[in-house]
């Protein structure tokens, strides 16, 4: 199951309590204080791993605490600190502070990892109010009085996070329902979304690598389009996330009005939907790809396109698998 958003709990962990402990022998009046210091929580760190690729797991594991520092002892012994707790995201999440509504991170590249809770410091030991050389054991009798309880570790930091994955791609592709879309993904890269006739198929995004000569580059299939989709009709706009990163877009066309839509209207529709979303995506430089030139209406409603579109206008079958060189090396001379 792909899953792009999640919402998760952390919690660092408190710093371990100092000690309060009194060397003691026959020679000496008073105790000296040699309680040691509390060991420090564990930090809370997320970290990009290009093997995971969906959030799936935080649909049920969304709580997360760090472990408490080790408590200082006797004869000025540190308590030992605790270990950090990574959190492993798929590369592309965004990291949002649900309380300020603020971008912690975008890890964008594998391996790359941020701070989101600090651990609370350890409490310090009673051995920080021993007796400086010269001052009278009096004072020091005062000063015992501050030391007879350790004092407590610092409380780690806790936030609701709101984790929100953007694939990383390097082109879109997007169109109505049943445009192609999957098929042409299939048969240009290695990926293998499922194909069949009937609209909505693909309800989530499927990311292929495409190898072209010398170069390779990743493709991502969005799911269908349709007018209203920035309202929530069909299957929303909520995959468009996905394409925010990409350098540019594919637009697929059904030249052939096979499902009974107008092509210059399906084109025009597209475009209004992706500037209601946002106006970074809607001017992202776009290929037009005209599909299903094999069945016999699309050459006349390609004709009637141009005369509206004057545009560069690739006209492919990506059944048939025609057309589909010259689009691959357009895409890849863009890039």
């Amino acid at each position: 199951m792909f899953i792009d958003q999640a919402k998760i709990y952390v919690k660092a962990g408190n710093g371990g309590k100092g000690c309060c402990s009194f060397y003691r022998d026959k020679y000496t009046r008073y105790g000296i204080p040699n309680g040691g210091d509390g060991g420090r929580g564990s930090d809370i760190i997320i970290k990009a791993d290009r093997n995971l690729k969906t959030l799936l797991d935080f649909q049920y594991n969304r709580i997360f605490r760090g472990l408490g520092g080790a408590h200082g002892s006797s004869n000025t012994k540190r308590g030992k600190n605790a270990e950090s707790l990574i959190i492993r995201v798929p590369v592309g999440t965004v990291i949002r502070d649900l309380k300020t509504d603020c971008v912690l991170r975008d890890l964008d590249k594998d391996g790359e990892q941020v701070l989101v809770a600090c651990a609370g410091k350890g409490g310090l030991g009673n051995k920080h109010f021993r007796l400086e050389p010269g001052v009278s054991s009096s004072m020091g009798r005062e000063r015992r009085r501050y030391c007879d309880e350790a004092m407590p570790g610092e409380a780690g930091e806790e936030k609701d996070l709101l984790l929100d994955l953007k694939l990383i791609a390097d082109i879109g592709v997007v169109g109505f329902p049943n445009a192609g879309k999957s098929t042409l993904i299939s048969n240009i890269s290695n990926a293998h979304p499922k194909i069949a006739n009937y609209p909505f198929t693909t309800k989530s995004p499927v990311l292929g690598v495409v190898n072209y000569k010398d170069k390779s580059f990743v493709i991502a299939d969005i799911p269908g389009l349709i007018e209203g989709s920035s309202k929530g009709k069909g299957l929303g706009d909520k995959f468009l996330r996905h394409i925010e990163r990409t350098k540019f877009l594919i637009h697929l066309i059904d030249m052939s009005s096979s499902e009974g839509r107008d092509a210059l209207l399906d084109y025009k529709t597209i475009n209004e939907e992706l500037k209601k979303y946002d106006e970074g995506v809607y001017k992202k430089p776009q290929i037009i790809a005209a599909n299903k030139m094999d069945l016999e209406s699309a050459a006349l409603n390609l004709k009637r396109f141009r005369k509206h579109i004057k545009k560069k206008i690739y006209p492919i079958s990506a059944l048939k698998k025609e057309g589909l060189e010259e689009l691959i090396e357009a895409a890849a001379e863009k890039l």
